[in-house]
C-alpha cells in the first residue's frame, strides 16, 4: 500500500478533477479561446499536456541574438520608399489581372496568382515595416500588437497581411525564441517577435513600369559576384567541422556542434598520423 502525505493526496485529486472536467469539456471550446501553451490532438481535438514553459516554441524559430547581424540589412537611401512604390503598384496591377481574370480574358499564371492575392492592408503592414526600417537602420522585429496599432487593423488581418507579403516575397520573417528565467531543471524558453527583412520579388518587376526597374549590373560587377562566390564555396570547402559550425550557426546550437566538430577534428588527425594497418 503507498502512502501520500496530505499535500501529495491534494494533489492527486485536484488532478483527476481537472482530467476528467476537461474530458466533458466541448474540444473546439479550447481551440476558439487560443489557450496559452495546450496543443491539441490531431484528430481527436482533445488537448495533450501542456508545454513545460506554458508557451510552446513554434518550428523554424531561431534563439534571438544569434543571428540579426547577419539577418537584417540598412536599406540605402531612398530604398524603402521604391519599396512601397513597387507595393502599391503591384497592388493595381494585381487588381487589373483579377479583373481580366474574372473576364475570361486571361489565364493567370503561378506568379500572377499570387499578385492577385495582395491586399490593401498588406500594403499597410508593408509601409509600417518600411518605416521601421527606415527609422532602426534595417532592424525590425514588432510585435503584432504594435503593427495592429499602427495601422489600426486587427490581429488576424495582420497575420493575413504577412502571409500574403512573405509568399509574393516582399518580405523575409524569421521566427524567434529567447530564454527565461524558470523554476526547475533544464532551459527553458519563450516565443518572442519575429524578425523582418523588406525585399524585393522579382516576379512583380515585370508589371512595373521601366523606370522603377533597377538597372542592370555591368559586366565585370556579375564576374565579380560570380568568382567571389566560387572563393567562398572555396573557403567555406577547406574549413575543419568546428570552423563549419562556429561559422554556418550561432547560438547555443553552434556551441555544441562546434565541440562535436573538434571531436571528429581529433579522431581525423589521430588516423593520419597513426594508420591502422591493413589486414591481409
Amino acid at each position: 500500500m503507498t502512502v501520500f502525505t496530505l499535500s501529495q493526496a491534494t494533489a492527486r485529486a485536484l488532478g483527476k478533477a481537472g482530467a476528467s472536467m476537461g474530458a466533458r469539456m466541448d474540444p473546439g471550446m479550447g481551440q476558439s479561446r487560443g489557450t496559452r501553451g495546450v496543443a491539441p490532438d490531431a484528430g481527436t481535438g482533445r488537448a495533450r499536456k501542456p508545454h513545460r514553459t506554458g508557451a510552446p516554441v513554434l518550428r523554424d524559430s531561431i534563439e534571438a541574438g544569434t543571428f540579426e547581424e547577419m539577418f537584417f540589412a540598412v536599406p540605402a537611401k531612398g530604398e524603402t520608399d521604391t519599396l512601397l512604390r513597387i507595393a502599391r503598384r503591384t497592388l493595381d496591377a494585381g487588381r487589373q489581372l483579377r479583373r481580366e481574370a474574372r473576364a475570361g480574358d486571361r489565364i493567370l499564371t503561378a506568379a500572377e496568382r499570387r499578385i492577385v492575392t495582395l491586399t490593401a492592408a498588406a500594403v499597410r503592414v508593408y509601409e509600417e515595416i518600411l518605416t521601421l526600417a527606415r527609422l532602426n537602420r534595417g532592424r525590425v522585429f514588432p510585435s503584432y500588437d504594435h503593427l495592429s496599432d499602427a495601422t489600426s487593423l486587427g490581429r488576424a488581418t495582420i497575420a493575413r497581411a504577412l502571409d500574403i507579403l512573405e509568399d509574393i516575397g516582399f518580405l523575409v520573417r524569421q521566427r524567434r525564441f529567447k530564454r527565461i528565467d524558470a523554476d526547475g531543471p533544464g532551459p527553458r524558453y519563450r516565443q518572442t517577435s519575429n524578425a523582418y527583412r523588406p525585399t524585393l520579388p522579382q516576379r512583380v518587376l515585370g508589371f512595373m513600369p521601366r523606370w522603377m526597374r533597377p538597372a542592370p549590373l555591368p559586366d565585370d560587377a556579375v564576374q565579380h559576384e560570380i568568382d567571389r562566390a566560387s572563393e567562398v564555396a572555396a573557403m567555406v570547402a577547406g574549413l575543419s567541422c568546428r570552423d563549419m559550425a562556429i561559422a554556418t550557426v550561432g547560438g547555443q546550437l553552434g556551441k555544441m556542434l562546434a565541440k562535436l566538430g573538434a571531436s571528429i577534428d581529433r579522431r581525423e588527425c589521430e588516423s593520419h598520423n597513426h594508420p591502422q594497418p591493413l589486414r591481409s
